[in-house]
């Protein structure tokens, strides 16, 4: 750290000038951790995230154990390997990960949305994970859109993509029920109106910008 004696201004970098008054700097003592260190940071988030899956791994194969003696049924070890694979995701991609929050948020829902509906179809298939789970998941990412796009009212039209997706989300289970997959569409329909008027009522009410974007988008 250096002063300035005219300007009795403190400089933290190693700037060998005084900003103001281009006067030469008197060196007062060491910076330490000026800036955070990023790096230290992140090895030791690579470091938790390693020592995690150790410990998964090593409580997967424990129960897996208990499971063979016991004669229980491997359906809990199934859910609890997801549940760690989950878990380890959560640290490797959202904490770790470069992507953007809005990628990591789509990535994550989807990711517990495909977990849950291999649960049904271990558990026997009952239908619940595509009548209900799936559509409840659209819409919950609707519910989290319209919020984004109530919190960053400057920039709503950037979540047209978003909005796309949810959509086509939605059409693709009115298609499963139409193949006879999902055997009740209330939920599904309401998540097919809710993300197709949310979608439109971006592309209407904004106007030029939301086509823009969307030209932005799709190169167009």
């Amino acid at each position: 750290m250096s002063r300035c004696r005219q300007c009795k201004l403190e400089v933290l970098d190693e700037a060998g000038q005084c900003p103001l008054c281009r006067c030469a700097l008197e060196y007062t003592a060491q910076m330490e951790n000026a800036y955070p260190d990023i790096r230290m940071r992140t090895r030791k988030l690579v470091l938790v995230s390693r020592i995690y899956l150790f410990i998964a791994i090593a409580a997967e194969l424990v129960l897996t154990d208990i499971t063979l003696f016991l004669g229980w049924s491997f359906m809990l070890c199934i859910i609890c390997a997801m549940a760690f694979f989950y878990g380890y995701m959560v640290i490797r991609y959202a904490i770790l990960g470069r992507s953007g929050y809005i990628a990591k948020t789509l990535v994550l829902i989807g990711l517990a949305l495909a977990m849950l509906v291999a649960a049904d179809f271990f558990a026997g298939y009952n239908g619940w994970s595509v009548n209900y789970v799936l559509p409840a998941g659209v819409l919950l990412i609707d519910a989290g859109i319209l919020a984004l796009i109530i919190i960053n009212r400057k920039n709503w039209q950037s979540y047209i993509m978003p909005e796309l997706f949810t959509t086509l989300c939605g059409g693709g289970l009115l298609l499963l029920y139409v193949f006879g997959a999902v055997t009740s569409p209330v939920v599904s329909l309401a998540a097919f109106n809710v993300s197709l008027l949310l979608l439109l009522g971006t592309v209407i009410i904004g106007g030029r910008r939301a086509r823009v974007e969307l030209k932005r988008r799709f190169h167009i």
